[in-house]
């Protein structure tokens, strides 16, 4: 394992999502204090931790168990694992033991995606959020169709974010894969 800023990463898992995107999530999320999160696709603990700085409690969801352990170590580096508890398991057989929250994450979603959508929206209080991060255009597409068949009203934004490394010549840019963000709230 290596360090990657604060986190422990690791080869075998993926994340932590780039703190750009991060920050992002978390605007378009509106957490607050009070706001119980349900995240889906663990990974480091990336998102994981920051819901954990804002939010009363976290759910988080992972079918890997190094997931699971590398997201541990990560929370309790930063002192949070109090407020989070991970679940290694499937999110469609777990969704039902969770009890009603007022986000729910998906970051990885092992081709489910639409029905952790559907499930999810069953247990997702009135008002809460449902945001989905998204590399490919099919999880895009697929995300934007479920959320209007809910009757969700969706909106997306694209993220690409390049990062500068000086050269001898001036400033190179190196770009991050690109990543939308698609977020609906339940009326």
């Amino acid at each position: 394992m290596k360090k990657n800023y604060k986190f422990i990463v690791s080869n075998d898992v993926p994340g932590p999502t780039k703190e750009e995107i991060r920050c992002l999530v978390m605007c378009k999320s509106e957490v607050s204090s009070s706001d119980v999160i349900l995240e889906i696709g663990t990974g480091t603990g990336g998102l994981t931790t920051e819901f954990a700085r804002k939010a009363k409690k976290v759910f988080s969801v992972d079918k890997n168990p190094k997931a699971i352990s590398l997201a541990q170590a990560n929370l309790k580096r930063m002192k949070l694992e109090h407020k989070v508890e991970l679940i290694q398991g499937d999110a469609l057989t777990v969704l039902d033991d969770i009890p009603q929250f007022d986000v729910l994450m998906i970051g990885g979603s092992s081709g489910d995606l639409s029905q952790i959508i559907k499930k999810g929206y069953k247990h997702l209080k009135t008002g809460g959020r449902i945001i989905i991060t998204a590399i490919l255009l099919e999880t895009r597409f697929e995300a934007v169709n479920t959320l209007r068949e809910l009757s969700m009203n969706p909106d997306i934004v694209d993220i690409s974010i390049s990062k500068g490394k000086i050269i001898e010549r001036g400033t190179m840019m190196y770009a991050e894969n690109p990543v939308a963000i698609i977020y609906s709230s339940k009326k």
